[in-house]
This record gives C-alpha cells, structure tokens and sequence, in this order.
C-alpha cells in the first residue's frame, strides 16, 4: 500500500470526508471491473453495498493491506448477491475486441495494462471462476499473489498457477480469432485511403 493511500486510511477513520473521498476514487475502478466480473450488470449495486459496509467498517481496520479488505468485502457481497440469484453471469463479448490483450508469456502485472477495458473484463468473466478471480486480483486490482491468496483463501501457488492458465487460455482465445479474421479477410477489397485506422498493419497474433 502506497504511503498516500495509507494517510488517507488513517485519515478517513478519524472521519476525514475528503480522505474517505480520495479512497473511492483510488480503489472504485478496479473495484467495479472485478465485481463486473463476478456479477454482471449488477456491478454497481453490489460496489454500493460494498463501500455502505466499508464506510461502516471503517473505524474497524486494524491495518495491514488496506485493497485485500476491501476487496475481501466486495467479494463477501458478491458470493451473497450470486446466492440470491442463483446464477453465475453471462457476458458474452466477441474477441476480437480484445487484439490487445497480453499473451501468455507476459506476467499479471503487464497483463494488467490491457486488461482494464469493459470488453476485457466480459471475456475474463468467461473464464473458470477460480482463474477469473485471480487473473482480476493479480492484474486488475494489483495484489501479489500472497495477499490475492489471503482474499481467496487459496496458496499463493495456487493463484500464480491460476492466473497463468486464466491468462494461457485469452491468448488462446485470441490466435483462434485471429486466423479466423485472417481467413475471413482473405481476398477482400482495399480499404479505404481516408480510414487511416484500418490502413494500420494488422498485429501479430498473440504467443500461445
């Protein structure tokens, strides 16, 4: 935890509003791509419920790894939401959205610089539940994979392995839409001069 983001802990326990503030806005992102994840488009019902009980819990906190208890919450409120659903989301998102997504051989943490958009988060989300949540708690929210295990209640091993067969299968994802695009644009006409975007080389497939 960054020393800024510990004195605005510290801060918003002994009331400070603006400190409470600065947390929402640091931690409310990362927060809401995870939850996105677990619950769809009840998202920013369940990252309300979340920071209610944050706001409540507050004073609380005894210290320690301030994004693990939040993200330990907004988990809580997940699993309870799901129940009372009965259901698992579905968001299904086309790939092809996602040419950008890191390969295998990368690390969460690199990975995490392309992974933060709503196309990314949908696909993630289509993954087995226990490789979802440790791809998003590695690369999205940050956490090592001690502190991501502490939240899961898993090893750390567990969740490295996890997040690189999550990770293994996106780029897989990816080579396939990729050679199906290849063959689909195979023999099309010239684009047009004026759309610079489309006159970009075509990237490379992603390392399986």
């Amino acid at each position: 935890m960054t020393r800024e983001l510990s004195e605005a802990v510290e801060a918003a326990r002994a009331g400070d509003e603006d400190a409470f503030r600065l947390l929402y806005r640091t931690l409310q992102p990362g927060l809401l791509r995870y939850l996105t994840a677990l619950v769809g488009g009840d998202a920013e019902d369940v990252a309300s419920e979340t920071w209610l009980q944050i706001a409540r819990d507050l004073p609380s906190f005894t210290g320690g790894e301030f994004r693990a208890w939040t993200v330990t919450i907004a988990r809580n409120r997940a699993m309870d939401h799901l129940r009372r659903q009965r259901r698992r989301p579905s968001l299904p998102v086309p790939v092809q959205a996602l040419s950008d997504l890191a390969g295998d051989a990368d690390t969460a943490e690199r990975a995490g610089e392309t992974i933060g958009t709503e196309a990314a988060i949908a696909l993630i989300a289509t993954l087995p539940q226990r490789e979802a949540e440790a791809v998003l708690l590695r690369a999205v929210i940050g956490l090592d994979a001690e502190t991501a295990g502490r939240v899961l209640g898993r090893r750390a091993g567990a969740v490295r392995t996890a997040a690189h067969r999550g990770l293994r299968r996106l780029a897989a994802m990816l080579e396939r839409d990729d050679r199906r695009s290849a063959a689909a644009t195979e023999g099309a006409p010239p684009r047009p001069r004026g759309d610079l975007r489309r006159q970009a080389p075509h990237a490379e497939p992603a390392d399986g």
